[in-house]
């Protein structure tokens, strides 16, 4: 099953609750633009590079248009479409001001110089300038692009429309980024953790946690959660994955990844492979790096009996059904990894007020909406008996298809 076809299913899962019509499913699901153009460059070596950039609009009922834009290999327009419209679902189950966009570059980064990966950036931003905007769609940064990509954004753009940072978020501090921004999705993680914990009446301190991927989100993640008295047992990177039954002195494993750039190696930790971290004797499990990890060939194996969903999508349909049959409480990715999207809009305010927040007032402001968006899902959840994937869709859906209609066709 397509990433497009299993986001289609948690939809229809949703809509099924919500006694959804036809016609509105049709609306609420059809992207609003679909945008694919050429980007030609001359790379160093003097050939003439050609590469395929997506930017989709899903839905702009809530207001403008948000949502990160990653370089990669494997970027097309179905992935682009499918994250497009998660992410319309998830600013409304947060409650900002945003509707939903996706773009991407299919090109793998790493092949590329500075200044090629700038120039790239540059042409994208030349063909899609006036479809983006403040009022329109912001960008942010995703799998393979960061702050300073999000620079040469707003650089470029301002050389068609002046002055405007508010054009893009996740930009550097130094040119009117947010404090906060880069640990955002993991502290967001963080918090929705605990909430979950103290539904199961468990606190961090006596939790172990497994975390698979140790990138920005997972690592910030591991971070927050150890300075929360919870126990890291367990993490991953793509090199491999060290554990140790009494917890690993995260702040010298982050040293230690930023010295070696990988886990492995690390301490009096031993080296486990990936599939033993996905079925690591912990609590929690916080998959925090690609989609589809969690399948019905592993579900049954997995023994926490909380998994918090830190990246995008890592779960199938088949092992959720297995989950929910083992009684494991799933918190959704739309949900779960909102803290991004969150502070990128907290950045866009400040923007657009041209005023800055101290870094604890976008930690309070973070930490209030993750945690009343976690207890309205899990109400919906509880009243209506449904898992909490269905439950968050509900409340997206349902917030996006109000605005729909009082808006007006």
């Amino acid at each position: 099953m397509s990433s497009y076809e299993t986001a289609q299913k948690y939809f229809h899962h949703a809509a099924d609750v919500m006694d959804l019509s036809n016609n509105m499913r049709i609306l609420l699901m059809t992207p609003l633009r679909e945008v694919k153009v050429q980007i030609a460059l001359e790379m160093d070596d003097g050939q003439i590079g050609t590469f395929i950039g997506f930017r989709v609009q899903h839905d702009k009922a809530r207001g403008p248009m948000k949502g990160g834009l990653r370089y990669h290999p494997d970027v097309d327009a179905d992935e682009v479409l499918t994250l497009a419209s998660l992410m319309t679902w998830k600013t409304a189950v947060v409650n900002i001001p945003y509707g939903g966009a996706k773009g991407g570059i299919s090109v793998d980064p790493s092949t590329l110089s500075p200044g090629e990966l700038e120039r790239i950036t540059r042409k994208f931003v030349d063909e899609i300038h006036d479809v983006i905007g403040p009022d329109k769609d912001i960008p942010a940064p995703d799998m393979g692009t960061n702050a300073q990509v999000m620079a040469w954004i707003m650089n470029q753009y301002e050389k068609f429309h002046g002055f405007n940072p508010a054009c893009v978020t996740g930009k550097p501090v130094e040119l009117h980024g947010a404090d906060g921004r880069e640990e955002a999705t993991g502290r967001g993680v963080a918090v929705v953790t605990r909430s979950a914990l103290e539904k199961m009446n468990r606190s961090l301190p006596e939790t172990r946690v497994a975390i698979q991927g140790f990138g920005n989100v997972g690592s910030h993640a591991a971070r927050i959660l150890h300075e929360m008295g919870a126990k890291i047992v367990a993490v991953s990177d793509a090199h491999g994955a060290v554990a140790d039954e009494q917890g690993l002195d995260i702040p010298a494993l982050i040293r230690h990844v930023e010295e070696t750039k990988q886990v492995t190696n690390f301490g009096n930790s031993r080296e486990i492979s990936n599939a033993e971290l996905l079925a690591y004797d912990a609590e929690v499990l916080i998959p925090a790096a690609i989609g589809g990890v969690l399948t019905k060939d592993n579900a049954e194996s997995v023994r926490a009996k909380l998994i918090i969903e830190a990246a995008n999508g890592p779960t199938t349909p088949d092992a959720d059904e297995i989950f929910d049959k083992n009684n494991v409480l799933v918190v959704p990715d739309i949900l779960a990894n909102a803290g991004g999207v969150t502070v990128s809009y907290f950045e866009w305010v400040q923007n657009r007020q041209h005023f800055k927040w101290e870094l604890s007032e976008v930690r309070k402001r973070l930490e209030t909406i993750m945690v009343d968006s976690f207890e309205r899902v899990w109400k919906i959840g509880t009243e209506k008996k449904i898992p909490m994937r269905t439950a968050a869709y509900v409340l997206g859906i349902g917030r996006v298809g109000r605005a729909t209609v009082l808006g007006g066709i």
